[in-house]
């Protein structure tokens, strides 16, 4: 599993701001829509039904929604920045600002968590979500997200 067969370009976006943590999943919803063809309404049940396990904003700033859906093929990513945080009701209860959602095929048993880990581990390097933040554009986003780990496995 890398970022590269992850997170196409076109699914890395910049937002200004969401005004709630609902707004945001439909903005990651809308993206997945456009990248990979996925519903959005659907996309946005199974993410809003997944965070009423327990929230996965994951600690300082960033978050990783994620939801099974079908009709995908293979695990699929979203990268959304904010320009203005927005409460997630993360475990340090900080807002987020950097967003990583996964969607997964309902029947991706290990491939499902082996890309959780890869993203939860990228995610815990404070440089490089500093790096993310100071760059505000989607190609360089993917490229910092894709680059030097193409051949991360999980």
């Amino acid at each position: 599993m890398t970022f590269l067969k992850l997170l196409k370009p076109e699914a890395v976006k910049v937002v200004a701001a969401a005004s709630s943590k609902k707004r945001l999943m439909h903005d990651i919803a809308e993206l997945a829509e456009t990248a990979y063809g996925v519903r959005a309404p659907l996309a946005v049940e199974a993410l809003m039904e997944r965070e009423s396990l327990g929230p996965t904003g994951v600690g300082h700033g960033v978050a990783l929604p994620h939801a099974r859906l079908s009709g995908l093929d293979a695990v699929r990513g979203v990268f959304i920045l904010l320009e203005k945080p927005v409460e997630f009701e993360s475990v340090d209860r900080q807002p987020v600002d950097v967003v990583m959602a996964l969607f997964a095929p309902e029947d991706a048993g290990v491939e499902h968590l082996k890309a959780l880990a890869l993203v939860s581990r990228t995610l815990r390097d404070t440089t490089l979500c500093n790096k993310l933040r100071a760059n505000p554009d989607p190609a360089t986003l993917h490229a910092l997200l894709t680059e030097g780990r193409a051949s991360q496995a999980a």
